[in-house]
């Protein structure tokens, strides 16, 4: 299971760093500041719907299939990788990358919760 979370991890902060070398810029301020006081809250939308899709199965999987001693280190996973495409979809060029990394996202997501039981 800290394989499966390790590569989640990775893959998210491998995606936020191309995204914001494709175009994020000091725009991005904003939104870092009202994450770090704990504003982002579940639910939130990215505006990319490959993305939005990828967090609503990532959520429920995580909410409902995976143990509770487990959850802690998905969600804290899964608020890293919002907070980070929220910064990526602010250019067209970041939303344009997310469609095609959120698919990416999604797929690698079946595999490494495939054994909870998720359905995706």
């Amino acid at each position: 299971m800290t394989t499966k979370t390790f590569s989640l991890f990775a893959l998210c902060l491998l995606m936020g760093a191309a995204l914001l070398a494709c175009g994020g810029g000091s725009g991005n301020t904003a939104n870092t500041a009202n994450t770090a006081g704990g504003t982002t809250a579940s639910g939130d939308k990215i505006g990319v719907p490959e993305c939005d899709d990828y967090i609503a199965k990532y959520e429920a999987c995580v909410s409902g299939k995976v143990p509770e001693a487990a959850r802690a280190t998905y969600k804290t996973s899964l608020e890293t990788m919002r907070t980070t495409w929220k910064n990526a979809a602010e250019t067209p060029a970041g939303k344009a990358a997310l469609a095609q990394g959120c698919k990416q996202a999604l797929e690698q997501a079946k595999a490494n919760l495939g054994s909870f039981g998720c359905s995706w």
